[in-house]
């Protein structure tokens, strides 16, 4: 019996052989972020990624380690306190490496490897802000010509993820375990043996609130098929069409807290100026000048959404990293679709009004249209 189960109606997406890629993305390898709090299993996934018979090249650089690891010693050696890079390739063909930093000097070296491995993954710190790392890779153009950003993973404890949640932090600082969550693509909620199912229940209903666009993966000791976690296209235009489906059914959360991460939706009908979109998102997430009703500005921390744009055949996916954005067309044209052409739209962030932002997204980005 499978230590995993999907919790989500659709299944695993089914891994693309690698000669069967575009030309494009055939010269590129996948990065995928594993984030999690600490505790939470995501070095033991990686550790059981990296001795399970699998048959991948797979690249791992280990950011963090945890005490008793069996490969420190092999991994991490000091020198005056500080670790220094060193890879180890392993019986089954995988690749590792243990790494101080953000790991950005490590891809760069690995890269002289390249043709020894299909995918490379990232563990951050449990601290760490998986926006940040994700965001290097997103837009550096130098590396971006080797890599591409997959997915960023969250593994979350179903015995302590909700008491990890809920943490309120000083000064109306952002909970990490929440940013975790909020940036992810899928969430592996591990130690799902150590629950009840009424327990575990309330750590789903904590997850959704924060992010309804997530798929779930529950899992015990970190042991999951790499199906459901690899080739995941969440940054390109190829998850255009699954997203399609997934934002007909997100739901709006309601706040439980006032300082809470929350996910909002709305659509609208109709052909967008580009220009107008633009300005929009800049004043959302670089001037932060979009106020709720009690003059907070809106943060956002990760938005996701297909636009139709005037004079644009194609469907665009737009895609929002903390401040960072991205439009790019998708593989669907609207001659393909005999449903009206309509924008919808997902936020994950605090203080989000979903009355305002749909209202000024209408007002300002929408082609003005002749009575």
């Amino acid at each position: 019996m499978s230590d995993a189960s999907v919790e989500d109606d659709e299944d695993c997406p089914e891994l693309i052989p690698i000669e069967e890629r575009t030309s494009q993305q055939a010269v590129k390898i996948p990065v995928t972020i594993i984030t999690g709090y600490l505790g939470a299993g995501k070095t033991t996934l990686l550790n059981y990624i990296l001795t399970e018979q699998h048959n991948k090249k797979i690249a791992v650089i280990l950011n963090e380690f945890g005490e008793g690891s069996a490969l420190e010693k092999s991994l991490a050696v000091s020198q005056a306190g500080e670790l220094y890079e060193e890879w180890l390739e392993l019986r089954n063909g995988c690749l590792c490496c243990s790494v101080k930093d953000n790991g950005l000097k490590a891809i760069e070296n690995l890269m002289q490897k390249k043709g020894k491995f299909d995918y490379i993954l990232l563990e951050t710190t449990g601290l760490a802000d998986p926006g940040a790392v994700a965001s290097m890779f997103w837009v550096d153009a130098e590396l971006g010509s080797d890599i591409y950003l997959d997915g960023i993973i969250s593994v979350v404890d179903a015995k302590y993820g909700l008491q990890q949640l809920t943490e309120v932090k000083a000064d109306g600082l952002i909970n990490e375990a929440a940013r975790q969550v909020a940036l992810a693509d899928l969430i592996i909620i591990n130690k799902t043996d150590l629950v009840t199912l009424e327990e575990l229940n309330e750590v789903k209903i904590a997850l959704r609130s924060i992010n309804s666009l997530v798929r779930t993966i529950e899992t015990q000791r970190s042991r999951v098929d790499l199906s459901c976690v690899l080739d995941l296209h969440a940054f390109d235009s190829l998850s255009g069409a699954s997203l399609q489906s997934k934002l007909q059914h997100v739901q709006t959360t309601q706040p439980h807290l006032d300082k809470s991460i929350i996910t909002i939706t709305f659509e609208a009908p109709g052909s967008i100026l580009e220009e107008n979109l633009n300005v929009f998102l800049q004043n959302l997430l670089w001037e932060r000048s979009v106020k709720d009703r009690t003059g907070n500005p809106m943060e956002v921390i990760r938005l996701k959404g297909l636009v139709t744009i005037k004079n644009k055949s194609k469907q665009v996916i737009v895609q929002g990293v903390h401040e960072l954005y991205d439009l790019e067309e998708t593989p669907v044209t609207w001659e393909e679709e005999s449903a009206e052409k309509m924008n919808r739209l997902v936020f994950i962030g605090r203080n989000l009004d979903r009355d305002i932002l749909k209202q000024l997204f209408v007002s300002s980005v929408m082609e003005e249209r002749s009575n």
